[in-house]
Parts: structure tokens; C-alpha cells; sequence
């Protein structure tokens, strides 16, 4: 009697694992935003959930359009990314015109009751161009000029943030510069490129027009000669006072008006005071899985512009997690970026959030196999 094999069977999947780890980091994120925020919010508004529930909101909305995206087949975006980075260019030079200043900062864009920044859109923006621009010209990403020309293509985007948002504008210019890494297979043409980026931000940063700038590097150095390291040293004062396990859940005696932006820029100073070096190991960890997802999404995505996508995304957040954690610790002069799925910010949940979905659409896109489970004979 022969044999017959049966074709292996094709099953749908979708990684679970990804979604856990964003819903107990938004579960998290609000925890520690209400426990942070709660006595500037009634000193300020009268009401201790006003930042609590502001936040609560923007994550229904983005968990709304998170699984509105997961439900779409992500290929359907690979046309539109052109068009998403020309509406990101146009918000961003309406803010250079008609933004709207908060904190001496002009970033925002205001329609009626709404206020949104577009820098945020155009990090997701970003993504979707340059994971539609590589996934057509796969094989000429071996190429120097193809590299410099995708380079090229970001820095209008790169300018008109940097005009009002130079760390922002950074992130944005990281997320190209992995994506292009990832997807050409020469590297030793980066180490060039990268001499360039680092001679152009040094004549950047002495530029007479960049003397705030200046002023910033001589800060992260020595914060106790300046006013403006006032926030920088009470933020170290908080991670600090900390300890091994912290002071507990709501104890902080920074957040008690002593570090400005606690509930923003700040918030990790004040887990490292409240649930000590414990409690930020375990953030960091999470962070970590939640960036391992995305690698074997990426890694096993059905197309390259799927992987570019997710690529794309997991570049954003390990930048932008590297970067507060710097700043908070003063590893860096302070730069002022948000701690994704934690620091308050309703743009930028709602376009994070769009960002997990496209990620979890990707991976409704890869197949497994599996062995049949039974056997037919003759």
C-alpha cells in the first residue's frame, strides 16, 4: 500500500503576541500618565484626570483605527504613499506659516476645536513613501546614486521640520536612513554617506544662526551652571531617588511641580522614582519584545514592501525610545522627544496607533504551513 501525501496545508496568522504587548503598554502608559500628571492637572484644570482622560480618548480613537487598518490588506497603501508624502509636506510648510505656538514651540496645527501635529503624520508618511519607493527598484538599491537619490527624496521633508522641530526632524531622517540600510545590500557606501551627515550637523550646530544650539551642548555638559538645566537636573534627581524598587506607585516627589513636562518629555524620570531601576528594566524589556515582534514580522512578511513597512516602524520607535531615554538621563543634550505608548500626546497615539496597525496588517499576510493530519492510503 503507497503512500500518498497530502499538499501542506496553508493557515492564516496574525501575531497575538504584538497585540498583547501594545495593550499592556497603553494599560501601562495611562497608569503612570494618571499617577504623573494628576497633581499638575488639578493645580492647573481643577481636575486630576484632565490629562488622563484627553489620553484615554486619543487611544480609543487609535485603537479604533488600529484595527480598521489590520483589517486591510496593507498593499492596498502602496500607491497612496506618494500622495501621503505630499500631504505631509504641505501640513508641514502650513505650520511654518499658520502653526499654532504652545510652550515657544510652533508645531501645531489648529481645525476648530482640534490641534494636531503633522510632524507626527509625516513619520508614517515617510514609511509608506520610501517602502513604496524601494519595493519597486529593489535591485538598484545596490546602486550609490539610488541610495543618494532616496536620501535626497526625505530632506524637504527634513528641512521643514527641522525649521521648528530639529529632534523630530531627526527621527524622521533615522527612519529613512534604516530603511535604505535594510534594504541595499552594499553597506560600506553608508559609512561615506554618514561622514557627510555628521560634517554637515557639525557646521549645522556652529552656525551663527544655531547659537541655541550651541547653548544646548554646553547645558547637557555642565546642567548646574544653567537655568535651563533646572528640568535635566531634576530629572536625575528623580531616577535617583529611585533606588533598586522605587518609592512606590504614586509616591514621586518630582512630578510634584518640581519636573517641568513630567507628564511629556519627563514621564521615565518619574517610573525610575517610583518604581526604581526595576520597574525601567521592565519597560526597557518590553520595549525590546515589542521590537522583536516587528523583526519577525518583517522577517517573514509576504513581500518587501511589507517588510520595508514594519522595517519602518521598528525604526521609529527604537529611535525614539533610545532618544527620551538619553535625553532623561542626560546621555544626550535635551531634545525633547515623547516616549512612545507613555508620554501624553494625543497625535501622537493616533498615528502610533495607525502604525500598529499596519504592522498587524502585515502579519495577517503571512502564511504557514502546517503537516495534514491525516493520512490517506490505497
Amino acid at each position: 500500500m503507497a503512500k500518498k501525501r497530502k499538499k501542506k496545508k496553508q493557515i492564516k496568522y496574525f501575531d497575538y503576541s504584538l497585540l498583547f504587548i501594545i495593550i499592556f503598554l497603553i494599560c501601562f502608559g495611562l497608569v503612570m500618565l494618571y499617577s504623573t500628571s494628576a497633581y499638575d492637572a488639578q493645580d492647573t484644570f481643577g481636575d486630576p484626570t484632565h490629562y488622563l482622560r484627553r489620553q484615554f480618548q486619543a487611544f480609543v480613537l487609535g485603537l479604533i483605527g488600529m484595527f480598521i487598518i489590520s483589517r486591510i490588506d496593507y498593499r492596498y497603501w502602496r500607491n497612496l504613499g506618494g500622495f501621503a508624502y505630499l500631504v505631509a509636506v504641505g501640513l508641514c510648510t502650513a505650520v511654518i506659516f499658520f502653526g499654532i505656538e504652545h510652550n515657544n514651540s510652533r508645531r501645531w496645527l489648529g481645525v476648530g476645536p482640534i490641534e494636531f501635529q503633522p510632524s507626527e503624520f509625516a513619520k508614517l508618511a515617510v514609511i509608506m513613501f520610501l517602502a513604496s519607493m524601494i519595493s519597486r527598484i529593489p535591485k538598484q538599491m545596490a546602486k550609490f546614486t539610488t541610495v543618494l537619490k532616496m536620501i535626497m527624496c526625505v530632506m524637504p521633508i527634513f528641512g521643514l521640520i527641522a525649521y521648528n522641530n530639529l529632534s523630530t526632524a531627526i527621527i524622521v531622517l533615522g527612519i529613512a536612513v534604516c530603511m535604505i540600510f535594510v534594504a541595499s545590500p552594499k553597506y560600506k557606501q553608508f559609512f561615506f554617506v554618514g561622514g557627510i551627515g555628521a560634517l554637515g550637523i557639525a557646521l549645522f550646530l556652529v552656525l551663527p544662526s544655531a547659537g541655541y544650539r550651541s547653548d544646548r551642548l554646553e547645558i547637557w555638559r555642565h546642567p548646574e551652571n544653567y537655568e535651563k538645566g533646572y528640568q535635566t537636573l531634576q530629572g536625575l534627581y528623580a531616577i535617583g531617588s529611585g533606588g533598586l524598587f522605587g518609592k512606590g506607585l504614586g509616591n514621586s516627589m518630582q512630578k510634584l511641580g518640581f519636573v517641568p513636562e513630567a507628564p511629556n518629555d519627563m514621564i521615565f524620570s518619574i517610573i525610575c522614582e517610583e518604581l526604581g531601576l526595576f520597574g525601567a528594566v521592565c519597560l526597557i524589556l518590553l520595549f525590546i519584545l515589542l521590537l522583536w515582534r516587528f523583526m519577525v514580522i518583517a522577517n517573514n512578511a509576504r513581500d518587501l514592501y511589507g517588510s520595508l513597512i514594519v522595517t519602518g516602524i521598528m525604526a521609529h520607535i527604537a529611535i525614539q525610545v533610545i532618544l527620551n531615554i538619553a535625553v532623561v538621563t542626560n546621555s544626550i543634550p535635551n531634545t525633547g522627544v515623547t516616549l512612545p505608548f507613555i508620554s501624553y500626546g494625543g497625535t501622537s497615539v493616533v498615528f502610533l496607533m495607525a502604525e500598529m496597525g499596519l504592522a498587524l496588517s502585515v502579519s495577517r499576510g503571512i502564511q504557514l504551513e502546517r503537516e495534514p493530519s491525516e493520512r490517506a492510503y490505497d
